[in-house]
């Protein structure tokens, strides 16, 4: 049996994640502002050219606020010149869910290696700075819609983006709209959760976290700590050489699997964790598929979005949905 107070420790930086929570915090707090201010963010355009200079700004930093999805082309690609204009068009159509960033693959061979781009045209998208593969080809654009859809609702549930004001050139002089004031702060409620979670008190926990969510679905801090306490939550009466020994002797068995990579991913084994599901969603579908692709993403929030290794396993499981 698994002792009550478990700690995360070794998995979690949790200084790291409460830092970035904050600067985070700070970042939309300036946003609001500006905008009851009268100075609303600046609005973005919905398609860009980039090269290796722009690519921290227009696409790392903007991939904070609006997912940005990548056309690497070129000029004598026959097939670029078929794909290039219908991603402008979704742009355009999709009114600030996404942007578009294309990248000439002649001129800028550096972050066409950097993402490991096989072949053009190809499609990637970076969320949070994040890159994942979407497709490769000039697929058809009912197949383009749907990865697009997949993409935006991904970036909502999982980080909270759900895009950004238009340039209103762009969408016939329309005004940008203003940014939400952000809900908080939340300082004593999640110092409340930080100590009952530290104390076992994962009930207590668990319900203050929801608290804060429940006014601020998007806090980090908060998404966090209630990813670290249900899992906590759930292993603490698993028998751990039960657990494996169903594991080992039932690979086809979904939950024995998703319990394995519980427990692996609270003794520290997060390659192990990540790779366990990411295998069974590509064995599987319909709700079991569904059943460990939630848990995975459930997973990649205990460790934190900006985690080599959730990026690394992102990638590896948007290869295995697309």
């Amino acid at each position: 049996m698994q002792p009550r107070n478990m700690s995360m420790s070794g998995v979690v930086d949790l200084a790291a994640v409460k830092a970035a929570g904050e600067a985070k915090q700070k970042a939309e707090q300036s946003r609001a502002e500006a905008a009851r201010t009268g100075q609303a963010p600046k609005a973005g355009r919905l398609v860009v050219d980039v090269d290796e200079a722009g690519f921290q700004q227009e696409i790392l930093q903007r991939s904070t606020e609006v997912p940005v999805v990548i056309d690497f082309w070129a000029e004598w690609c026959e097939p670029c010149k078929q794909l290039g204009p219908l991603l402008e068009r979704l742009a355009a159509e999709y009114a600030g869910k996404f942007v578009l960033a294309k990248i000439d693959v002649d001129s800028n061979q550096a972050l066409f290696q950097q993402f490991g781009v096989q072949g053009i045209p190809a499609v990637f998208a970076v969320v949070a700075g994040q890159p994942i593969p979407l497709f490769q080809g000039a697929a058809p654009e009912a197949q383009i819609r749907q990865v697009l859809d997949q993409l935006v609702q991904a970036a909502e549930q999982q980080f909270g983006i759900v895009g950004a004001p238009v340039d209103p050139a762009e969408q016939g002089g329309e005004e940008p709209v203003e940014a939400p004031v952000p809900a908080g702060p939340y300082d004593a409620l999640l110092e409340a959760a930080t100590q009952a979670l530290d104390s076992g008190d994962l009930g207590g926990a668990i319900q203050a976290y929801k608290n804060v969510l429940s006014d601020d679905p998007a806090n980090p801090e908060a998404k966090l700590g209630l990813a670290q306490a249900e899992l906590l939550h759930r292993v603490q009466d698993l028998d751990p050489q039960a657990v494996r020994k169903e594991a080992a002797e039932g690979p086809a068995d979904v939950q024995a699997q998703i319990r394995a990579a519980d427990l692996d991913l609270v003794g520290g084994h997060v390659e192990d964790a990540f790779g366990r599901l990411v295998d069974v969603v590509k064995r599987t579908a319909g709700d079991d598929r569904e059943a460990a692709r939630v848990r995975l993403l459930e997973l990649f929030e205990v460790i934190g979005s900006d985690d080599p290794r959730v990026v690394s396993a992102r990638t590896a499981l948007a290869r295995v949905l697309f």
